[in-house]
């Protein structure tokens, strides 16, 4: 465990500063989607806790809410409800569960065999992609059919908060720079102030301390089969946390305490997390850079951080406060937040230099972009698999049962 001679007042200040830069990410996944923001912030702080307790406080990452979930729990709540979506989240760990075993029991090796760049990138893509519409719906002020914020309105805050998450994103400095969803919400907050668009009868109407409005899970056979696949991305996003971690901090964490210790962590904090009805958590590349800045490896930071992130989820006031911000403000991060994870679901089969004009490469790729954004569905009986379920499955499938090409195996000898 990591020690640290400094004072307990400089370690809490340091777990404030790593909320801080945590805390626009994690309410904002709840906001998007209709999940309860202070439960986000409970759930980021219990389950930042359960994974010290499974890596016996040995690494300085904090879990907040994973953006991979946004798209799926939008269409999961329009299609099955609320609560089937939320023990359909809880079920989500079971991926996890799976990773962590074939990790102890052969090594990060074979999810690599299993889940190559060629089957990861076009399923993130997919995740960023497939609801691309919401994003726009939200930034022109539209709920449905119904055209809640005027059309002018709506699109000029929409592109404020845009504009100010993007120069935040690319000129800021310091700790500045880690927080441009953070700053692009304030920015069009005050905006909508100007406007006249907020409306605060919650706020007036709320507790000061308040216990969260828990969420009651279902289990629904085809919610729960349409989201686990849903975790194939944040599994290798938590993989390679831990790795970006390890280097920041000079340690091989994959080896002390292990790969299949922080996944089983990551994994029953999205269990217990999605029981009581938040968002799942994953492993925070802002707080890496938070790390990286301020040189303080201690994880106790961490578990102030995940204490203050607890205390503030009973603050009914602030919760009340969270659901006051305007929906084109939202539509204007979604805009950039949906292309950025398509984003690095691109990059990914670039960095991996996945070779494209290879027609196994390209057909793996084409039919999981196609099915995955057009929402293909597939029924028998009453089993269900649609979207990005169905296109992560297909694409693991493909990459196992396609042959390789004589051109390819020739080149890599």
């Amino acid at each position: 465990m990591n020690t640290t001679q400094d004072p307990v007042w400089r370690t809490a200040l340091s777990g404030a500063q790593i909320l801080f830069v945590a805390f626009g990410a994690t309410v904002l996944v709840p906001l998007l989607t209709g999940l309860n923001p202070s439960l986000a912030l409970l759930g980021a702080g219990v389950g930042t806790l359960i994974f010290q307790v499974c890596t016996k406080r040995q690494v300085p990452i904090y879990l907040g809410s994973s953006f991979a979930f946004i798209a799926p729990v939008i269409y999961s709540v329009q299609t099955w409800g609320m609560n089937a979506t939320l023990g359909a989240l809880a079920a989500a760990s079971f991926f996890y569960y799976v990773a962590a075993a074939l990790v102890k029991w052969r090594g990060v090796g074979l999810i690599h065999k299993l889940l190559p760049p060629v089957v990861i990138g076009p399923v993130v893509m997919v995740i960023g992609l497939g609801l691309a519409q919401v994003a726009v719906n939200m930034a022109t002020g539209k709920a449905g059919d119904a055209q809640v914020v005027p059309y002018e309105t709506a699109i000029a805050i929409a592109a404020i908060s845009l504009l100010a998450t993007m120069l935040t994103a690319i000129r800021a400095r310091g700790l500045l720079k880690l927080v441009p969803i953070l700053i692009g919400v304030a920015v069009g907050y005050i905006v909508s102030l100007f406007v006249g668009i907020v409306d605060f009868t919650k706020v007036s109407e709320a507790a000061w301390i308040a216990m969260p409005a828990f969420g009651t899970p279902e289990f629904n056979l085809a919610a729960i089969l349409f989201m686990i696949p849903v975790a194939i991305a944040p599994i290798v996003e938590h993989v390679g946390g831990v790795l970006a971690i390890g280097s920041v901090a000079g340690k091989d964490y994959t080896e002390s305490p292990g790969l299949h210790r922080t996944l089983l962590g990551d994994g029953l904090a999205v269990n217990v997390v999605g029981l009581f009805g938040g968002p799942p958590v994953t492993t925070y590349g802002e707080v890496t850079g938070a790390v990286m800045l301020t040189k303080n490896y201690n994880p106790v930071v961490m578990t102030w951080a995940a204490g203050f992130a607890i205390l503030m989820a009973f603050v009914g006031k602030f919760g009340a406060l969270l659901q006051t911000i305007p929906m084109p403000v939202m539509g204007g991060i979604m805009v950039l937040l949906f292309g950025s994870i398509a984003g690095i679901g691109l990059k990914t089969l670039l960095d991996a230099k996945v070779n494209l004009t290879s027609a196994r490469n390209l057909c793996i790729v084409s039919v999981t972009l196609v099915t995955g954004i057009g929402g293909l569905g597939v029924n028998i009986g009453s089993f269900s698999l649609q979207g990005i379920s169905l296109c992560g499955v297909l694409a693991v499938l493909l990459n196992l049962l396609l042959p390789a090409e004589s051109v390819e195996s020739d080149a890599a000898h």
